[in-house]
């Protein structure tokens, strides 16, 4: 396979990768298992090793994907049913400052603040990553209970941003997501709706602020800010 000059290497970059894209095209499709996502970790520490990699990394990456994620949507159906739950809350929270129910403006605030929470997470990430210079694949569903929006990256104009850019895409969709219950809170004063409303709202965003702190910085978007964040400093600092 001809890729022009390569960098040089020590760790048998071109083997590995003809290796990896060989079983992927066997069948396989557990990138970890492969060793993957461990040469990733050492190509991501050069700059100039992601650009020179990113093509091979990026198709091994979205063969595999596609062969284990049978189902499938377009960005813009994804984006727009996203954004379509986007203005369901936000016409709750119409509903919620109108009525003269005390139940209602509370249910109202409530269900904006959940809607928002959910609807905002992909489309930030599609939007940051879009003004760093990221392409998306597709939308699919993450698990099944409950199933929730998966945004998948085009891995190859990944690995060709910047790693503090990445990092950035990466935490922008959990800001948005946790900022929701606090603009829905904002509404309260308002509305008519009781102080079990505010509340709740209140509970429920110290609920994703602890699911952030316990959850996302081990396993979910946090984590990967944090490991986007060394690398950019690993670059920094080797100039």
């Amino acid at each position: 396979m001809n890729r022009g000059a390569e960098p040089e290497d020590g760790e048998g970059f071109p083997a590995e990768f003809d290796r990896i894209e060989a079983a992927v095209d066997a069948g396989a499709t557990d990138l970890r298992a492969l060793g993957f996502w461990r040469l990733m970790a050492k190509v991501k520490a050069d700059r100039a090793l992601a650009t020179h990699w990113a093509e091979q990394a990026g198709r091994i990456d979205r063969k595999a994907f596609e062969r284990s994620v049978r189902v499938r949507f377009p960005l813009w159906l994804g984006n727009l049913v996203l954004l379509l739950g986007v203005g369901v809350g936000a016409v709750a929270i119409g509903v919620a400052l109108a009525t003269d129910s005390e139940t209602l403006a509370g249910l109202a605030l409530v269900f904006a603040a959940l809607t928002w929470s959910a609807a905002v997470h992909s489309p930030t990430h599609w939007l940051v990553g879009r003004m760093i210079g990221l392409r998306f694949v597709s939308y699919f569903f993450r698990g099944l209970v409950p199933p929730t929006p998966g945004l998948k990256i085009d891995y190859a104009t990944y690995l060709r941003a910047s790693a503090e850019g990445r990092a950035w895409m990466h935490a922008s969709g959990a800001i948005a997501s946790k900022a929701a219950p606090f603009v829905a809170l904002a509404f309260w004063p308002a509305t008519v709706a009781p102080s079990w409303a505010a509340w709740g709202l209140a509970g429920y965003a110290a609920l994703l602020l602890a699911t952030d702190v316990f959850i996302s910085t081990k396993k979910s978007d946090w984590k990967r800010f944090r490991r986007e964040l060394r690398i950019a400093r690993r670059h920094a600092a080797s100039g």
